[in-house]
């Protein structure tokens, strides 16, 4: 029998336009106004505003929960069950409120407090590094203080994240295929993440967890647990922690996996499980066309 893993997406891949093809869907339409009520404002009126309103981290982390969870949502009233779930730094709320450990509503205020506090950072700034030398750049790293890698996301790309100063002084020094010096507002996974993560922390302890259905590979530790204690304590260091999506997609296969569904807009997660597991079979389903027939 297969087993299947669904995969959420994080920040970077929305669009404009994204769940538009949701609006006229009757249980969309009462998620899209239940997100109303908790963030006061119209998650579809900012996914299609053309000033890409989309991508400021204050409206993309929201935007992207609910229209990946109502994708979700509805993989799942058509019978489709994961065997197992993750998601990338915002993904992993998808993946948590998919299996069960809380509600859409409770998902959806932490997702809102986290957007705040992080659009909030303005310390620090974060690249992309695509084809390099993987021993250097980690001896660089070692040697570089206020550098981490935040993102592990595959053999061939990761994302650096730290003080300018410190980031572009590690920058001129390394060789690299292309780097990409992302529009964002601080410096995401790393430890200048600090203060929001404390912040942050105080709202998450006063959310009951519980235990998940499906096992869940978190960011900051690639390995499966559905214990709610858990999983409350990785989303805790997942702040400051890197993103080690690299191991994740190694864990897969080993956990039996031999399907992957990545439910969100775009195709960055299976393009980096198809760098990392050349054999795993995989799915996307970024809008209401690409849902799998009912089972």
């Amino acid at each position: 029998m297969t087993k299947t893993a669904w995969v959420f997406p994080g920040q970077g891949s929305q669009a404009i336009g994204m769940g538009t093809d949701l609006l006229d869907l009757p249980d969309a339409k009462a998620k899209f106004e239940q997100a109303e009520q908790i963030l006061g404002w119209s998650v579809p009126e900012i996914c299609q505003s053309q000033e890409d309103k989309v991508s400021r981290t204050f409206y993309t982390q929201p935007c992207l929960y609910v229209v990946e969870s109502i994708l979700a949502d509805m993989m799942r009233s058509s019978g489709h069950q994961p065997d197992l779930v993750a998601g990338h730094s915002l993904g992993e709320y998808v993946a948590l409120y998919v299996a069960g450990v809380f509600d859409f509503e409770a998902g959806l205020n932490l997702v809102k407090r986290r957007a705040e506090l992080m659009d909030n950072a303005f310390e620090g700034m974060m690249a992309a590094l695509i084809g390099f030398d993987r021993t250097k750049l980690e001896q660089l790293i070692q040697e570089t203080p206020d550098v981490v890698m935040a993102n592990d996301n595959s053999s061939a790309q990761v994302v650096i994240s730290g003080t300018v100063e410190a980031t572009e002084a590690l920058l001129s020094q390394v060789k690299a295929k292309r780097i990409v010096r992302l529009n964002v507002s601080g410096a995401f996974h790393s430890p200048l993440m600090a203060q929001a993560a404390a912040e942050f922390q105080q709202v998450l302890e006063s959310v009951p967890f519980n235990s998940a259905q499906v096992p869940v590979l978190s960011n900051v530790e690639p390995i499966p647990a559905v214990e709610a204690d858990v999983l409350k304590d990785r989303l805790i260091r997942q702040m400051t922690g890197s993103v080690r999506w690299r191991e994740i997609s190694l864990q897969l296969p080993l956990e039996g996996i031999s399907r992957v569904v990545e439910i969100g807009p775009g195709k960055v997660l299976t393009g980096l499980i198809k760098r990392t597991c050349p054999d795993v079979i995989l799915q996307n389903v970024g809008n209401v066309a690409e849902l799998p027939t009912a089972k």
